[in-house]
């Protein structure tokens, strides 16, 4: 038995699926962070069996282009993580539906 592109695009699919839940379902600002994670890395996956399996002139701007959105998912972690240790240093709490910036 061999691994298809089929295979990893369910894979793939699964990785989404569950990001995107864990987005929508955690109160956690770290675990919505988590799922996002998630979800980036279920489409880096996408990227590469596609750059694997399909024929083109250039074999490698999958790669490439998931090195680029590798860059941007640990700036958006780094940035992120720093606005959940601000928001807890004011408002004491990382849960997302107590956040409340236009209310002091």
């Amino acid at each position: 038995m061999s691994v298809d592109l089929e295979h990893y695009l369910v894979v793939g699919a699964i990785l989404f699926a569950t990001g995107l839940y864990l987005a929508l379902a955690k109160r956690n600002f770290v675990g919505v962070l988590m799922g996002i994670e998630l979800m980036f890395n279920a489409a880096n996956l996408t990227f590469v069996a596609f750059s694997r399996f399909v024929q083109s002139d250039d074999p490698l701007s999958g790669h490439v282009f998931v090195i680029f959105a590798i860059t941007v998912a640990a700036a958006e972690a780094a940035t992120a993580l720093a606005l959940a240790v601000l928001l807890y240093r004011v408002r004491d709490t990382i849960d997302v539906d107590r956040i409340d910036l236009l209310r002091w």
